[in-house]
């Protein structure tokens, strides 16, 4: 069994459709996150084109714009502006989403399919090899989330990476998960969701103010930290991969 926690609003049902998704399609041979949605693909938006350049583009300008389609970088809603308009703190954001779609690409999985809030708890079989059970609690059942720790191998927490006023009551949310004896044995793998959308802190940064390191140093669980977008499938092979390795064996 794998418990899905987190606060509201943080993209657990969204992540689920997603690792659906994938795995479907890679039953059919067409695989899971083999697309690219930035150059070439549908119009931009955030997400899809952070840090991408223009080239071939056909929502970039054309031939006729003074900038140079390498110089081109996507905003929202298919907007394209030069990189020397933005700032330098900007920019860092723009590449750090570059480097983290060139690690583990972003899948070509379509438009987000609409989701709800969580009210109560959702069962997930995912067959990757062998069939996993996830289980996604409502942040709303904060309080009575301890009525499910039994028979938990493994622990996906989401963090809300773009709305650090949220940061402090995530950090108390996960010092209680990992102080509860039913999950001491359990791997955790902790997912810094939503990397596409812009935010005044960076995901470094959120981890320095909850001091994370210093967490996962004291913890007694093996910890493992993410960045995802469920959004556009950005890390998503990464936690499918963590999800094969923890539940190889066993129950």
């Amino acid at each position: 069994m794998c418990l899905l926690l987190g606060a509201t609003g943080v993209g657990k049902s969204l992540l689920v459709k997603r690792l659906q998704t994938i795995l479907q399609r890679r039953a059919r041979g067409t695989g899971g996150t083999g697309g690219h949605l930035g150059v070439g693909g549908r119009g931009a938006d955030v997400g899809d084109a952070w840090g991408e350049r223009g080239e071939g583009t056909r929502d970039a300008p054309g031939a006729g714009s003074p900038w140079g389609l390498r110089e081109l970088v996507g905003i929202r809603g298919g907007i394209w502006t030069p990189r020397a308009l933005l700032c330098p703190a900007l920019l860092g954001v723009l590449d750090r989403r570059a480097q983290l779609s060139s690690q583990d690409g972003k899948g070509d999985l379509g438009d987000p399919p609409p989701t709800r809030p969580t009210v109560g708890t959702d069962l997930t079989d995912l067959t990757a090899h062998r069939k996993i059970t996830i289980r996604e609690l409502g942040g709303c059942m904060g309080p009575i989330w301890p009525s499910y720790y039994g028979n938990c191998r493994s622990l996906l927490f989401m963090v809300d990476a773009s709305n650090p006023t949220q940061l402090s009551a995530s950090c108390v949310q996960l010092l209680g998960l990992l102080s509860a004896e039913p999950l001491a044995e359990a791997a955790v793998l902790v997912l810094f969701n939503k990397t596409d959308l812009p935010c005044y802190m960076t995901v470094e940064e959120m981890k320095s103010l909850i001091r994370l390191p210093d967490i996962i140093a004291c913890a007694k669980q093996n910890i493992t930290v993410a960045e995802v977008s469920a959004r556009t499938g950005t890390g998503l092979t990464g936690v499918l991969r963590w999800l094969q390795d923890t539940h190889r064996t066993g129950r």
